[in-house]
């Protein structure tokens, strides 16, 4: 390997851009008085990571179970956040039906990239959410 193969390969590393992209941190994921949001929904994403978690937000408090989403969230989401030390469980019909997924804490800034089934996406799919933190 010649001299430059190592700094042009960290030069590479450092231009992609990072798992967590244009979204929140999950411990970002707070209200002003202190309390915490368990996850956040975004319904903009993008093929470029720092361009995703745009567009409108719903917020999602811990303990919510949405078997219906508000009519203009639902299959709506293309990005979203967990908090910390919560999970959001998500189904791809209305009333908790059909495929289902848990999203552990974090950002998922590209639903597109988690598969449901064998020829869909999470992206644009999501009827019914329930969300917990421990």
């Amino acid at each position: 390997m010649s001299p430059l193969g190592p700094l042009l390969l960290a030069l590479a590393l450092a231009a992609v851009p990072g798992v967590r992209g244009g979204c929140p941190a999950a411990a970002d994921l707070k209200h002003a008085d202190g309390t915490r949001t368990c996850a956040l929904l975004f319904d903009k994403s993008d093929p470029y990571y720092e361009n995703c978690c745009g567009g409108a937000q719903l917020a999602v408090e811990p303990g919510a179970d949405l078997p219906f989403l508000p009519s203009d969230w639902a299959n709506t989401a293309s990005s979203l956040v967990v908090g910390p030390r919560c999970e959001l469980t998500v189904w791809s019909r209305r009333g908790k039906g059909g495929k289902t997924r848990k999203f552990s804490a974090g950002a998922h800034p590209r639903l597109e990239e988690y598969r449901r089934g064998v020829f869909g996406d999470w992206a644009d799919s999501i009827s019914s959410l329930y969300c917990r933190c421990y």
